[in-house]
């Protein structure tokens, strides 16, 4: 009987793959093209007596209130050769990149179908880490000395935190970029308790599953494998905790520092548990609740996106791992 069970669990789930595999396969057919513009570069090797015909070339990368003088000193400041320098050691090409930036477009192709592609531009900026990307209607920019890896010196011998400079790699470039155009297709009205933050972001990361498959579930939520299965692990204990603080419904302006917001790890005020636990918990369990949520109703990827907090967390049937 058991073995009859297995075989029957075995055989659905190679079902359950070739369907999933076929389904890939039908979005890769979409075959979005695109062609990434290395501005940085392009700025680097300029000589400045062609500055003005690059200035034509991309005006919106030069605001008007500084001078050419301005541009000049920056293209030949020693720091910034330096960062150039850096930037090209970490992306001699971009083929890899570009490959799985043309995958999440063709996700969002099938699945908006309204999306156009727009324009790959990727810069320097200082290694602004608050924003690594940033997405219009047409172009989308890609800070690329904010991607030299978690332990280029740049990072660590900076005054960026050790959390943040940890996710400063070019394999969470991707995950950025589906990111960033999740926030543009979520529309939740409020987000003013705990349950209003963790089911947004739970939006978030469920989007990035849908987009970015070919990502790990820990690249997803910007995890290490250990603390991703660390999260697994604790799952119901952290639900309990939830539930018995009564914090779900709060409007505690501290809560979403303590479990949405990027830190060293998780703030439970509870020392041996906070230690080892990773950051953003709140947001991983909102990610389980927006899955269950989808596994249990009929409901459109477009449309879950602008459901109700309530509406989800109340007809989810969410129930933690044990």
């Amino acid at each position: 009987m058991k073995y009859t069970r297995l075989l029957f669990i075995m055989l659905m789930l190679a079902a359950s793959c070739k369907k999933d595999d076929k389904f890939e396969q039908d979005i890769a057919k979409i075959n979005t093209n695109i062609t990434v513009e290395r501005f940085d570069r392009m700025f680097a090797n300029t000589d400045v007596k062609d500055l003005p015909k690059l200035k034509q070339v991309y005006p919106f990368m030069f605001a008007e209130k500084y001078p050419d003088s301005f541009w000049v000193a920056k293209k030949n400041d020693t720091l910034q050769r330096q960062l150039y320098a850096e930037v090209e050691k970490a992306f001699p090409n971009f083929d890899d990149i570009e490959l799985e930036i043309e995958s999440l477009f063709n996700h969002l192709r099938y699945y908006f179908p309204e999306f156009n592609p727009p324009r790959i531009i990727t810069v320097t900026n200082d290694v602004d880490y608050r924003n690594k990307v940033i997405v219009t209607d047409t172009i989308a920019l890609l800070s690329i000395d904010s991607y030299l890896g978690d332990d280029h010196e740049f990072y660590v011998n900076s005054r960026i935190p050790k959390y943040i400079y940890e996710d400063l790699k070019k394999e969470q470039l991707v995950v950025d970029l589906s990111s960033a155009y999740a926030k543009k297709y979520i529309y939740q009205s409020q987000r003013r308790s705990l349950l209003d933050e963790m089911i947004y972001f739970g939006k978030l990361l469920y989007f990035n599953d849908i987009m970015i498959p070919f990502k790990t579930e820990a690249e997803r939520i910007s995890y290490s494998e250990d603390e991703l299965q660390w999260a697994v692990a604790n799952e119901s204990y952290i639900w309990r905790y939830f539930i018995e603080r009564e914090l779900l419904y709060s409007t505690d302006s501290k809560l979403p520092n303590r479990f949405i917001n990027p830190a060293p790890f998780t703030k439970f005020r509870l020392e041996q548990i906070d230690n080892e636990s990773p950051a953003r918990l709140g947001q991983y369990i909102g990610w389980q609740i927006v899955r269950a949520y989808m596994a249990n109703n009929d409901v459109s990827l477009k449309d879950m996106l602008t459901k109700s907090p309530e509406d989800i967390f109340n007809n989810s049937k969410f129930k933690p791992r044990k």
